[in-house]
């Protein structure tokens, strides 16, 4: 008998984690390990239950849901993460990729689509909402941005953030050097990284040194 696909759901609003439960709980195949609330109980779950497959919400309180994707996948990388939200934007889509999300899927998705795309999942395969398969090719094929324009895409004040990121500076030092508020510079590292696709902050200061940024002028 072939063992079912263990899977843990992770969303901070109950209803949805009890409607996703009450489908797979009645299908063959599948067995739902756990339900967590947040990003940091969905890791603490992966370390102790190692699933087959995460069904990850972003927008979560507290660690969201491209940073526990990005541990969960550091705790056990035979675990894959199905992405399972609202959110379709650019600065949603390609951090969770980024940070080793397999698959994509909005919460408008059919259940026997999403039910398909765990049995995927638990193989390797990705699978993406066509909203979001779209994006993705026309990043691939560049016609999304030739590249990036740091003149237009960062603001002077995101550039000197980045600069201070590539530094080793924390957010609470940024603040101090540009003499601005901690909630300030937490609001430029995420338009940072938004706007040039990066997971976190490591890979902006490695974005930095790698374009050159550090020997740009001020």
């Amino acid at each position: 008998m072939t063992e079912p696909i263990r899977i843990l759901l992770v969303d901070d609003h109950e209803v949805v984690r009890q409607g996703v439960r009450a489908f797979f709980d009645v299908q063959e195949g599948f067995e739902v390990i756990g339900e967590a609330e947040s990003g940091a109980a969905a890791v603490k779950l992966v370390e102790e239950f190692v699933p087959d497959v995460v069904l990850m919400d972003l927008i979560m309180p507290g660690m969201d849901g491209v940073e526990a994707t990005r541990l969960v996948r550091n705790i056990s990388p035979r675990t894959s993460v199905v992405v399972l939200t609202s959110y379709h934007e650019d600065e949603h889509i390609f951090p969770a990729l980024q940070a080793g999300a397999l698959s994509y899927i909005l919460k408008d998705v059919k259940m026997d689509e999403l039910a398909d795309a765990v049995t995927k999942a638990a193989k390797g395969e990705a699978t993406l909402a066509p909203r979001v398969a779209s994006r993705v090719i026309q990043e691939l094929h560049g016609s999304g941005k030739d590249g990036y324009n740091l003149a237009t895409d960062l603001t002077k004040r995101e550039m000197e953030t980045l600069k201070l990121i590539a530094q080793g500076m924390s957010n609470t030092e940024i603040a101090g050097e540009l003499v601005i508020s901690e909630y300030t510079v937490k609001g430029h590292v995420s338009n940072i990284l938004s706007k040039l696709h990066l997971a976190d902050r490591t890979q902006a200061a490695v974005f930095a040194w790698r374009e050159g940024i550090m020997r740009h002028d001020s």
